[in-house]
């Protein structure tokens, strides 16, 4: 059997990557593990390792006692399912915390229980602000490796990315609306919560990874594209598998409704506007709901 291709979906955040994880998961000639961010590339350093082992410590043990309700409710089929979740978790620990001067035990936790498939994949948004030198080494990881990085319209992703943080943040007597909203206005007013506009900075992340990785391994597409069937298609082709329908709902981690103050989408736009041209000149003409956004900025 030849080697799979390696998927790395390097982001953005908040752009359809979890939508994109669960579609390639059902799909029958892709191989991906049950923990869709990996962060292998980007927990090199002591504090970063430290911080993945404790997520996947915390994610096994949440597992763990999902398996024993559902054994004790006589769910046998969901608990053997569980069972297989918790031993990639534990797995994904052990080469994370094990040697990492190569990257062999990676490779084989990502290939396990592959066969005869053409795609596995690492899904980690973060990749995209790695340095040069880390993503030449993730290039050589694999005989055959491809990026991808979806960029959503530029307003509709930063405030989904507000919404989370708000989800994180807010205390329990918060209006989540109310938090939404402020940490927004600090972005715009106040240059706070930098780490939410790093994650969009489409200028950035795209030059980078036009610099750094061939553009026959390198597709940048629109997350609204990605829903359409002739979207969908140009993705599979790339990545050289059949095009299967995906199952996946569009809405998967969209997260708690909030309302953005009428005021600030103008501000937001704006705050934006390089974004937003930098794609039209050096990607592609914009999409409709990119189009529709853009416009507020003059509202």
């Amino acid at each position: 059997m030849s080697d799979p291709t390696l998927l790395y979906c390097a982001g953005a955040t908040k752009a359809g990557t979890s939508w994109f994880y669960s579609a390639l998961h059902d799909h029958p000639q892709c191989n991906l593990r049950a923990v869709k961010e990996v962060h292998y590339w980007d927990s090199f350093s002591d504090a970063d390792q430290a911080k993945q082992l404790e997520a996947l410590e915390r994610q096994v043990n949440r597992l763990t006692v999902t398996r024993a309700t559902a054994q004790a409710a006589g769910r046998q089929t969901q608990a053997a399912n569980l069972d297989r979740r918790i031993a990639e978790v534990a797995g994904l620990a052990e080469v994370l915390a094990g040697d990492r001067t190569d990257d062999r035990a990676y490779l084989d936790w990502l290939k396990s229980g592959s066969v005869d498939n053409r795609l596995i994949a690492d899904m980690t948004p973060s990749y995209a602000l790695l340095p040069d030198d880390v993503l030449a080494r993730m290039l050589r990881a694999n005989p055959v490796t491809k990026v991808i990085y979806l960029i959503r319209d530029p307003l509709a992703r930063l405030w989904s990315h507000v919404r989370m943080q708000a989800n994180r943040q807010k205390q329990s007597d918060e209006d989540f609306q109310k938090k939404s909203n402020g940490i927004l206005w600090r972005i715009l007013n106040k240059g706070q919560e930098t780490h939410l506009t790093e994650r969009g900075n489409y200028v950035a992340a795209i030059s980078k990874l036009r610099r750094c990785v061939p553009p026959d391994q390198l597709l940048v597409t629109f997350t609204e594209h990605l829903y359409t069937p002739e979207g969908w298609g140009r993705v599979c082709d790339f990545l050289g598998i059949d095009v299967a329908e995906p199952t996946s709902d569009r809405k998967v981690h969209e997260g708690q409704k909030a309302r953005m103050r009428d005021d600030l989408a103008p501000l937001a736009v704006r705050f934006l506007q390089d974004q937003y041209d930098w794609v039209a000149a050096n990607v592609a003409p914009l999409p409709a709901a990119w189009q529709v956004n853009l416009a507020r900025a003059s509202a």
